[in-house]
């Protein structure tokens, strides 16, 4: 199971990039939650280079682009396999 976090401010590719998100998660079946975070102080606290950016699990993956549903499933199993292995 993972946290998904969708960073933005509320423009349209943020809006696209949560779809992408919550239809990565519902495909997976895994129990993954995504959620949007829009306070920017927050935003900030992940350092991100630009936005839209995806965290999982607390850690930023992806900042400036648009993955597909099948990129954030693939980006959500490295960041499994990655804590799994620390």
């Amino acid at each position: 199971m993972a946290k998904v976090q969708v960073l933005g401010t509320g423009c349209s590719k943020c809006g696209t990039l949560l779809k992408n998100a919550q239809a990565a998660a519902s495909e997976r079946q895994a129990g993954d939650t995504v959620e949007k975070v829009d306070d920017i102080m927050q935003v900030l606290e992940f350092n991100p280079s630009a936005l839209p950016a995806i965290a999982i699990n607390g850690k930023l993956v992806s900042a400036g682009t648009l993955p597909s549903p099948a990129e954030i499933k693939q980006l959500i199993e490295q960041s499994q396999e990655t804590e799994s292995r620390s």
